[in-house]
């Protein structure tokens, strides 16, 4: 479907003396302006083009305006429509506000009125259109199986829509669970071989006698177990992308024969003499620094630069601050649902937890973590004797933990949680003076004592 870049209005009314008036009044404006006189058309209009407002009649001979309207909404397009009807019924505002209307003319207006009404839509279906582009280009939170809003994850995200749109070759990095294979399907769903094979090779989960199989395929015969012909992944790969996760992993003599294979594209299945030419394009990953490797003499130089293009470094979780419960909560609503338990949020001091943890596992160890603390339990909340160790155990071992309650916006937290950490927060503020506390928190002492006397 196209959006149109030229500010576009499209004028959807029957009557010929009315659309000769909006040609006097907008004769001198600055839009290109398409005329419909039914339902049908304007219908079909909005098959193929989006246009930035419409002008849309209520009155019109085969269907309501109203259900135009109600059709924009459903499909969720980004114009504006200005409603045009002679009543001036509170009812009729209401259900066109319901169905998003932007404004309203109602028969007879003057042309100012007309002109204002016009250019304000427009000029807000241009903030919004610029508003939507900057969510979608530098504020996402979910892309292409990533979570994640912080900066560093939007970095990665606008390094993946560049490299996705050529053939270079795409090294990721990061710790193990950070994503890396997420990365390489975004990489490829994003560019033109979407519709192509993605074909992943975990070079430390094959044995190295079998590696160069996996990769290029054997003849029927060529070693002992080959009693049929196999292609290979790159062969499987043809046309899309092969991604090499851990290629640091790679045996040393196997490195060779995949550099001849990249400069030359040409590939001979193990125990064949007919080499043949491939179409695809190279993403690999590990979750060792590369140039280590390179100089400790357990991976080639010539290779790394060939493969060493464009670098993905993925943070790892302990570095993506709220990310961390933005994923938490992914995975508690997805495996709630999926085990027919109760659960709703975290409590507050689950999220500290989560947000001061070092997560060496990264992603995949808190998913593990809700996985396995809604297994093994049902409650609403998920409080820190339900985790599993050493998180459950963690405000123990790490007694200034600060509470945290802000992070999750759309979680409402018990009374008691918020009102702990009220007084937490100010008896840490007063420097233990409990007194001092009290005082600015208009409460007797002996009201904090007893409170935290009942939360040990």
């Amino acid at each position: 479907m196209k959006i149109e870049q030229k500010m576009t209005l499209l004028i959807v009314e029957d009557e010929a003396d009315m659309n000769a008036l909006y040609k006097i009044y907008l004769h001198n404006e600055p839009y290109h302006i398409k005329h419909v006189n039914n339902g049908k058309d304007a219908l079909a209009h909005l098959q193929h083009t989006i246009p930035n407002a419409i002008l849309l009649d209520l009155g019109l001979p085969d269907m309501n305006g109203l259900e135009i309207l109600k059709y924009i909404n459903e499909q969720q397009y980004t114009c504006s429509v200005v409603i045009v009807t002679a009543e001036d019924k509170v009812e009729l505002i209401v259900k066109a506000m319901r169905y998003k209307a932007f404004d309203f003319l109602v028969k007879p207006f003057e042309q100012q009125r007309f002109l204002i009404t016009i250019r304000n839509a427009l000029q807000h279906q241009q903030l919004s259109s610029t508003v939507n582009l900057y969510k979608e280009n530098f504020d996402r939170a979910y892309y292409h199986g990533f979570i994640g809003a912080c900066p560093a994850m939007q970095a990665v995200y606008q390094i993946i829509e560049h490299a996705a749109s050529s053939n270079a070759t795409v090294f990721i990095t990061g710790e193990s669970g950070t994503g890396k294979e997420i990365c390489a399907e975004a990489i490829h769903k994003q560019s033109l071989r979407r519709n192509k094979p993605f074909i992943a090779i975990n070079c430390a989960a094959i044995p190295k006698e079998l590696m160069e199989s996996e990769i290029f395929g054997h003849v029927k015969g060529a070693f002992t177990g080959a009693v049929s012909d196999r292609a290979g992944a790159v062969s499987l790969a043809e046309g899309g992308t092969l991604f090499l996760d851990e290629i640091c992993e790679m045996d040393f003599s196997l490195q060779s024969k995949f550099l001849r294979f990249i400069q030359t594209r040409m590939v001979q299945k193990v125990g064949g003499d007919a080499p043949k030419e491939v179409d695809v394009r190279f993403i690999c990953a590990t979750n060792h620094n590369p140039f280590e490797e390179v100089k400790n003499g357990r991976f080639r130089e010539d290779l790394y630069y060939r493969l060493y293009v464009i670098p993905i470094i993925l943070p790892p979780l302990r570095e993506r601050d709220n990310d961390i419960l933005l994923i938490a909560k992914h995975f508690l609503i997805k495996y709630t649902k999926q085990e027919n338990k109760s659960f709703t949020s975290f409590s507050a001091e689950t999220n500290s937890i989560f947000l001061n943890y070092e997560w060496p596992g990264n992603v995949r160890e808190l998913q593990n973590v809700i996985y396995n603390t809604i297994v093994l339990h049902d409650h609403q909340y998920i409080i820190p004797t339900l985790l599993p160790a050493p998180l459950n155990d963690f405000l123990t071992t790490h007694p200034h933990t600060p509470l945290t309650l802000e992070a999750d916006s759309e979680t409402i937290y018990p009374l008691w949680q918020i009102e702990k950490k009220a007084i937490e927060q100010a008896i840490k503020l007063c420097e233990g003076n409990i007194l001092k506390a009290a005082l600015l928190l208009e409460v007797s002492p002996s009201t904090i004592y007893r409170k935290r006397k009942n939360w040990i």
